[in-house]
This record gives structure tokens, sequence and C-alpha cells, in this order.
């Protein structure tokens, strides 16, 4: 994807956060993909990029390619500074799943530590 036309209509398309349903939860469309890139990234939480891809013509790109255009020296729009919880490492997969709670006592109270 060395070429990309950041300034082609662009639909996205995310999943659902909550994995009770089936199906996509959202549409959305963009006359540029430059926005619709940062949309992605600025605005949807982290988790939503897992099953999201944005479709520019007859091309898909997933939510991992989303990051990877958004951090192009290329990218042609301003990046606002991103909160803690939407910073991520690259290609990190994602883990469903792992639950975790504190140890509990015989009589069913949490344990302190």
């Amino acid at each position: 994807m060395d070429t990309f036309d950041f300034a082609a209509q662009a639909e996205l398309f995310t999943s659902r956060v909550n994995r009770s349903r089936h199906g996509p939860a959202g549409y959305k469309r963009f006359e540029r993909a430059a926005d619709a890139i940062r949309f992605a990234m600025e605005e949807l939480p982290a988790q939503a990029l897992v099953g999201a891809f944005l479709e520019i013509g007859e091309e898909r790109v997933n939510g991992q390619e989303i990051q990877r255009l958004y951090e192009r020296p290329d990218y042609p729009l301003e990046r606002r500074e991103r909160t803690a919880e939407r910073v991520r490492p690259p290609n990190t997969t994602h883990v469903v799943g792992i639950s975790w709670s504190p140890p509990q006592t015989k009589s069913g109270r949490w344990a302190r530590s």
C-alpha cells in the first residue's frame, strides 16, 4: 500500500464493542479517506477497530491498516493528541475472554493484600 489516495471517498464499517450481538454496529460515509481514518483513530474506542474496516472503492482496509495509514508521514491531516486509553502499541492482537478478580477468602469476602 505504497500509494494511497487520502482524498478518495470512503466508508467506515465498525463492529460491535459488545460481542453479545452479531453483525456490524455502525456505518459512516466520508468525503475523504483521511477524515475516516482520523475518525477511526481519534473518536472510536480502541476495541471498535478490531473488527472495523474502511472501504475505498473496491479496496478494504482493516483496523491495523487504518492505524498504519494514520501513522504514515504523508497522512495529510493534523493529528490530535490521543488519550492513554486510545494509545496502543503497533501490531497487537486482541485477546478475548480473559478476566481477573481479586482472590476471595473461604467466607466469600474479598481478601485484602
